[in-house]
């Protein structure tokens, strides 16, 4: 699975990125697009909107084991993160990239 996020500021995006992920692309397979992999069959693409209006109005949902570990290492890398959210069956907790794009991390109660 691959969940594509559209930016506007490709440089910037991928600056953010690297410090959430904590490294550069796995694969950058043409200009203005950068992946990372972040488990066996699941990838983030960064990639320029092809319609400015569609920068930042992705969304998409990681399952984690730890959520205030997550959120720990979110704020170690400078990224604001919300309060975690405690909905009885998961925790969340997300954040905003550069262009508005959000991320959801999600643990199973």
């Amino acid at each position: 699975m691959v969940s594509v996020l559209h930016v506007s500021d490709f440089d910037g995006a991928v600056e953010w990125y690297v410090r959430w992920i904590g490294r550069k692309p796995d694969v950058t397979p043409d200009e203005g697009i950068a992946e990372w992999q972040l488990a066996d069959n699941a990838w983030i693409q960064v990639s320029v909107a092809p319609d400015p209006s569609l920068a930042g109005k992705s969304f998409v949902v990681c399952g984690v084991r730890n959520i205030e570990a997550q959120r720990d290492v979110l704020q170690d890398a400078g990224i604001p993160a919300s309060e975690i959210q405690d909905l009885g069956f998961i925790k969340l907790a997300q954040i905003s990239d550069p262009a508005g794009n959000t991320v959801m991390f999600v643990q199973e109660m």
